[in-house]
């Protein structure tokens, strides 16, 4: 090792993937430096998510980057329609309608009663996020970005700091980093979460599938019933990854198949019903977990995104998991490095983000389970693809009954919107939580909910209005916040007053004052100031 190599820096993020970049650029967007280190010289090629959900969005927009992502990804008017069919080649039984990102977001400003998100989803893939993040990451001077370094493992922890070993692999140097805290975003098989001794919890191989990108201009064919989505019928689903030519077919893999003796083109063209003119890209057999790390936090390193996690794709919570990871994990590392943070806040990053991973897990694991009933209608149906008048009732059978079944998956709003830190230490709370219905997301300012969202009246989203740090919304009334702002001044912490005079919002807000975070979460509620504002203070920002 070349001691004369050796770096410091506040903050070290292993792995440059999204959660990585995002953990980097909200760092930087809080005044903080830090150094991230990514073994590949350049992004993914693989197609690994298709959807940025309304959370992740709201979570973009405030880096400045919503508007970025959605140029580059599907055409805001573009729907995403979710089509069961007997095959491409075959009869369409059953489609979920959803509306385009356009179409959303003009109905949230319409409704605008606090349980819209800020936000509209997004249609894009992992393939083109990464390069748009990584640009970002490399603009910004607060941000050390090395992608040829591979993170080899943590040699120490002290009182003031971690000290781990990396190699550079374009001259296969080892070298040392000694940071302040360590935060590990690489990746399912994290060389951090190894390095700590931490194990994963949980299912591994709960589902195979075959995967096949590719390129095509045969949209009469490919988009035969109009631009969707995903394209379903029993054998997989067709991922329209940009509506255009880029296509992702994912083909279940059946116990007992050995797809190492698969040729993708004859699984492409048996799975469409017929030959036609692409291009294979990429392809690979994969399994999906449904796993998550006993503990996220061992001293000062903490664990974020596919490293703390990891779900079947049903659902899509994975990145958008670890997007929200990033987030909330940043500001806990801000608040550390600038002296405001106390001694347990990183804790909390484990008391809050574990349970929301079993959380997103669990929907997950649902919204499988449904997948397998609409399995069964298809295995139970009989011949879906004949022409006597019998078959047409068969498919209307089929049809009606995915339609029972439902589309859970593309709708459990509270599922992205609505998760709680109920079991945070730095969260004010009330007592016994209310249950939360997964499926419908309702407002609400329980501490350790989000913010809910609304449009003020010239048209700003209240999102756009908190500070940076910490905020006190006063939602109506002559609130007296001057020992809010004094014990935050002592603290040296990051406050800011939102002054609303709003009385019509109470009836979503209810309460007069809401002391929300970095990350837009509800760190406490009242009608009045507390007695004890340094001592909320205190609690909040981990003692």
């Amino acid at each position: 090792m070349n001691a004369q190599s050796a770096l410091e820096t506040p903050v070290l993020i292993a792995g440059g993937g999204p959660v990585g970049m995002t953990l980097a650029l909200e760092l930087a967007r809080l005044g903080v430096a830090c150094t991230l280190i990514e073994q590949s010289e350049h992004t993914t090629c693989y197609p690994k998510m298709d959807l940025t959900n309304v959370r992740s969005m709201e979570l973009y927009r405030r880096l400045g980057l919503a508007e970025r992502l959605r140029d580059v990804g599907v055409p805001r008017e573009n729907p995403f329609d979710i089509l069961w069919m007997t095959s491409l080649s075959g009869y369409e039984l059953h489609r979920f309608r959803y509306p385009s990102s356009a179409e959303f977001a003009a109905a949230a400003r319409l409704r605008n009663d606090g349980n819209q998100p800020c936000e509209a989803p997004l249609r894009v893939s992992q393939v083109i996020i990464e390069p748009l993040l990584k640009a970002a990451v490399e603009a910004e001077p607060l941000i050390d970005a090395r992608f040829h370094v591979r993170f080899e493992r943590v040699l120490d922890q002290d009182r003031d700091g971690v000290d781990i070993e990396a190699r550079d692999l374009r001259t296969d140097e080892l070298f040392r980093i000694r940071a302040a805290y360590v935060a590990g975003c690489d990746g399912g098989g994290s060389r951090v979460r190894e390095s700590l001794g931490i194990a994963l919890e949980g299912d591994f191989a709960v589902a195979s599938a075959y995967m096949i990108h590719f390129r095509s201009r045969e949209s009469e064919f490919l988009q035969r019933w109009g631009k969707t989505w995903h394209s379903q019928s029993a054998p997989g689903t067709l991922i329209h990854q940009d509506d255009d030519e880029i296509y992702t077919l994912q083909a279940w893999i059946m116990p007992g198949q050995d797809p190492t003796t698969w040729n993708p083109r004859e699984v492409l063209e048996r799975w469409a019903g017929r030959t036609f003119e692409y291009e294979i890209l990429l392809h690979n057999p994969w399994s999906a977990h449904m796993v998550v790390a006993e503990r996220y936090v061992a001293g000062r390193v903490a664990l974020a995104g596919d490293a703390a996690h990891q779900f079947m794709p049903t659902g899509g919570y994975g990145m958008n998991s670890g997007v929200c990871d990033a987030i909330g994990l940043a500001w806990m590392l801000a608040a550390l490095v600038q002296g405001w943070g106390g001694p347990h806040l990183l804790d909390a990053h484990d008391a809050e983000r574990r349970p929301t991973a079993y959380w997103h897990r669990n929907a997950s694991r649902r919204h499988l389970g449904v997948r397998m009933q609409i399995a069964e209608i298809f295995a139970t149906a009989g011949d879906l693809d004949g022409h006597e008048p019998e078959a047409f009732a068969r498919r209307a059978a089929a049809g009606a009954r995915i339609a029972a079944a439902g589309n859970a998956e593309n709708e459990s709003w509270c599922v992205e919107l609505g998760f709680r830190y109920d079991r945070s230490p730095i969260v004010a709370s009330e007592g016994a939580a209310p249950d939360i219905d997964p499926l419908t997301y309702t407002a609400s300012t329980w501490p350790g909910a989000r913010l809910p969202h609304v449009f003020l009246d010239e048209g700003v989203s209240i999102h756009d209005r908190l500070g940076a740090g910490f905020t006190l919304v006063v939602i109506d009334g002559d609130v007296d916040t001057l020992a809010f702002e004094q014990a935050a001044a002592r603290r040296r912490m990051p406050f800011a007053v939102l002054r609303l005079q709003r009385p019509d919002l109470l009836a979503i807000y209810a309460r007069r004052l809401l002391l929300v975070r970095p990350d837009q979460h509800i760190a406490w509620r009242g009608n009045e100031p507390p007695r004890d504002a340094a001592g909320l203070l205190a609690q909040v920002c981990g003692g």
